[in-house]
């Protein structure tokens, strides 16, 4: 989140990348630190993944964190979080 809220102060786009484990932690560290990123949450868990399913979910993300980055009146800050749809 740290991260996140640094690139943007700077005008860099950034989205946080997260399990849905953490979705209550990310907001819970976005309130505190007054910033509201944009999010999307992956399945969990993600530690015992392999190589393939890490691509699959990062596969399956990759849409929605493009859709994050690029909002109708250009680069700015999102305001909202995704959740990326289980696909098995």
């Amino acid at each position: 989140m740290h991260d996140i809220a640094d690139l943007e102060g700077r005008g860099i786009p950034g989205v946080g990348i997260a399990s849905t484990e953490f979705t209550q932690a990310a907001a819970a560290q976005s309130a505190a630190l007054g910033f509201d990123p944009a999010m999307v949450f992956v399945r969990h868990p993600i530690q015992d993944r392999t190589d393939d399913e890490m691509r699959a979910l990062a596969d399956d993300a990759l849409e929605g964190i493009l859709r994050q980055l690029i909002s109708p009146g250009g680069l700015t800050p999102r305001c909202h979080a995704l959740s990326v749809p289980s696909t098995g």
